[in-house]
């Protein structure tokens, strides 16, 4: 049996953290997965719930300084090595655990490598979806992703290799550097059931700059 490893980088997501688990063990009902939360150094208090909800299922790695999503993410990738194909995707909800399953069947259809969950829905302020599209639209230019492809995907070993390997500041465009097949699939996102994004307007313009800047290096 295929053994699946969801990654999940947590900051402020203690609300919804319980939900998370409980929703995965509902879609991935009959499959050997397990799911690993890496908390970003988050000061309130997600690690305590992490810890909480660690078992046989859950993994929890805890973080002592922030270093954002992508960092989360690839720390994550690395603590679980011994999974046959890995899933990325947010804590907060936005991205439906119940989607999982579409990721992993179109990845086990075997020809492509990484699988994008395509953006969806308007579950974004107007002036966020403006500026995340310009993004995607010039990391698809600039890697051949598909423009609709974010950090909720599936992806398979020689994909999470080429990930480890790059230390980039964005997963999503070392997914899209390491010039492997990928696919993308449509996936409804859901409004934030609680809470807001940890991220600030500039923030996200730094690590968007910044991500772009390093695919455009390496072309």
């Amino acid at each position: 049996m295929t053994r699946v490893a969801v990654v999940v980088p947590v900051y402020r997501n203690a609300a919804t953290l319980e939900a998370l688990v409980d929703r995965l063990g509902t879609a991935l009902a009959g499959r050997d997965w397990r799911l690993r939360l890496v908390v970003d150094a988050c000061p309130a208090g997600s690690a305590d719930v992490a810890l909480r909800l660690a078992g046989p299922r859950v993994g929890g790695t805890v973080l002592e300084v922030n270093g954002g999503q992508h960092a989360a993410l690839r720390q994550g990738l690395a603590d679980e090595p011994d999974a046959d194909v890995w899933v990325c995707m947010d804590a907060d909800l936005q991205d439906p655990p119940e989607a999982v399953p579409l990721l992993l069947d179109r990845l086990a259809d075997g020809n492509v490598e990484a699988v994008f969950a395509g953006r969806r829905g308007a579950y974004e302020s107007w002036a966020r979806r403006v500026t995340g599209g310009l993004h995607r639209r010039v990391a698809a230019r600039l890697t051949g992703l598909p423009p609709d492809a974010g950090a909720f995907l599936a992806l398979g070993p020689a994909v999470r290799a080429a990930v480890l390997a790059a230390d980039a500041p964005s997963v999503v465009l070392a997914v899209g550097m390491a010039r492997r097949p990928v696919a993308s699939v449509p996936v409804a996102r859901d409004v934030r059931p609680e809470g807001r994004s940890a991220w600030t307007a500039r923030a996200r313009l730094r690590q968007s700059v910044r991500s772009l800047w390093w695919a455009l290096r390496r072309r």
